[in-house]
């Protein structure tokens, strides 16, 4: 299953990109994210980590597109056999959008932890 959200801009689009290149920042705007260990401290192609959740949940997570130009970028996040695959985009007004293919019951639970997380990252 493939599902769509965005979130609107109230931050300098410059702001949201930021907040998204540093894994170590995804702590502070995505309240599904208790802490991330990466291979780098940027995202890039192959960057490679694990995201930690509530009650001790690791994701592991490979980087597989970035482009800070068009401030877009791609991960693939694996739970044992569950595999998501995310792409993120933030536009010239700071709003962000998320498209997430997996399958449809892990898809429809994410969908609203990531609302709340794209509206948080956009935040002044």
């Amino acid at each position: 299953m493939e599902a769509r959200t965005r979130a609107p801009g109230r931050a300098p689009a410059a702001v949201v990109w930021e907040r998204y290149a540093e894994p170590a920042r995804w702590p502070g705007w995505a309240p599904q994210i208790t802490g991330v260990e990466a291979s780098a401290r940027r995202i890039a192609p192959g960057v490679t980590g694990r995201v930690r959740g509530p009650l001790g949940v690791r994701v592991a997570f490979t980087v597989t597109e970035v482009d800070p130009t068009a401030r877009t970028w791609a991960w693939d996040a694996r739970l044992g056999p569950v595999r998501l695959r995310l792409r993120h985009g933030v536009e010239p007004d700071g709003a962000t959008w998320l498209v997430v293919r997996g399958p449809a019951p892990v898809v429809v639970a994410y969908l609203p932890i990531a609302r709340l997380a794209l509206r948080s990252l956009t935040r002044r």
